[in-house]
């Protein structure tokens, strides 16, 4: 929890939090890799299989599948990839071991990154419905509720995960391997390509990922209006296992 107790001569808690996500937020945004990690790639590739048919995406309209999809790929852009490889260099560098013994404090610290976090999700989630309306998207009788819920969810397990990695790896190997993680995801996790199309004996396997939990239940929302509650208690399964395992093994130096 964040130390209520400020310093003397320190500003509020919540102000050095909300000045420290500022910093995040403009961190990210100055960097041209990290935009088009989380803006770019997410915004191109729902046009590309919207207007393509590169991949068969089964009976139904092809926007309101990808639509979901897409989102939870924007996601895992920024709470896994992006932050786990800021994270890792972060740790590398020494920055995370001086900003930890500063007023701000360690809690503090998780805690502008968290809202950094989510300022950037709540950016791409405007920017990707926005484009996904304009090529035909019309998610009437949505339950906001529940995908909000579902969106959170994985937002707290992707980002236990990129704090996982960047907490116990070389900030080399956090980079390929979040890269690595985030191209297999993409191809086999459920974003864009259907589990179904994969071989029955895999069935079980891809639809316990993260990745796959998290776009199907932004689908079930979002398309269907209603909550996929099998994804919800996978994303909370690797939420609690992720944050359990940071929590006993981050290295901060």
């Amino acid at each position: 929890m964040i130390d209520l107790q400020a310093r003397p001569g320190a500003a509020q808690p919540l102000s050095r939090v909300t000045a420290h996500a500022r910093f995040e937020l403009a961190q990210l945004l100055r960097n041209g890799e990290q935009l088009l990690l989380t803006l770019v790639i997410p915004t191109v590739l729902l046009v590309l299989f919207a207007k393509v048919d590169v991949v068969d995406l089964g009976p139904g309209s092809r926007i309101a599948y990808l639509t979901p999809g897409i989102i939870a790929l924007a996601i895992m852009s920024t709470a896994f990839t992006a932050q786990a490889i800021a994270t890792g260099f972060e740790r590398r560098y020494g920055v995370l071991k001086r900003l930890g013994t500063t007023p701000l404090g360690r809690s503090g610290l998780v805690a502008g990154k968290t809202l950094a976090v989510l300022a950037i999700e709540l950016g791409q989630g405007v920017l990707l419905a926005t484009v996904a309306v304009a090529l035909g998207w019309r998610p009437s009788g949505a339950a906001w509720g529940a995908a909000l819920g579902v969106a959170v969810l994985g937002t707290a397990a992707f980002s236990g995960l990129a704090l996982l990695l960047a907490g116990t790896l070389r900030a080399e190997a956090t980079l390929a391997a979040a890269n690595l993680v985030y191209l297999l995801l993409l191809l086999a996790g459920g974003i864009v390509v259907p589990v179904s199309k994969f071989p029955d004996a895999l069935h079980g396997m891809l639809d316990r990922l993260p990745s796959t939990a998290l776009a199907d239940g932004l689908r079930a929302a979002l398309t269907h209006g209603t909550a996929a509650w099998p994804d919800i208690w996978t994303l909370a399964a690797w939420a609690a296992v992720a944050i359990t395992g940071t929590v006993l093994t981050f290295r901060w130096d």
